[in-house]
C-alpha cells in the first residue's frame, strides 16, 4: 500500500483567485491530479473551493483538449464577438 495523500503540489496566485495543482495518491497507490480554484469572497477570511478530478487513464486526452481551448484562446485574443 502506498502513502495517502498529497505527494506533490504547486500553486500559482492571481489578484483574486489561487489555482493549486496536486498530485494525490489514494490508498492502493494509484495517483491522480486534483485541481483547485480557490477564490475569496466578500465575507472576510472565507473562500470558494472548487475541483476537478484528472484521472491516470485520462490525462492525455485532458492535456490535448486543455491544450486546444489555450489555442483557441490564443488565436481569439483581443477579438470581441459582432453581434
Amino acid at each position: 500500500m502506498g502513502q495517502r495523500g498529497e505527494v506533490f503540489s504547486t500553486r500559482f496566485v492571481t489578484n483574486d483567485r489561487t489555482y493549486f495543482f496536486n498530485v494525490k495518491e489514494n490508498y492502493k497507490g494509484d495517483m491522480y491530479l486534483n485541481i483547485v480554484e480557490s477564490k475569496g469572497t466578500a465575507d472576510e477570511g472565507r473562500y470558494i473551493r472548487q475541483s476537478v478530478i484528472v484521472y491516470p487513464e485520462d490525462l492525455g486526452e485532458f492535456i490535448r483538449e486543455f491544450q486546444k481551448s489555450v489555442d483557441f484562446m490564443k488565436m481569439h485574443a483581443g477579438k470581441k464577438e459582432q453581434n
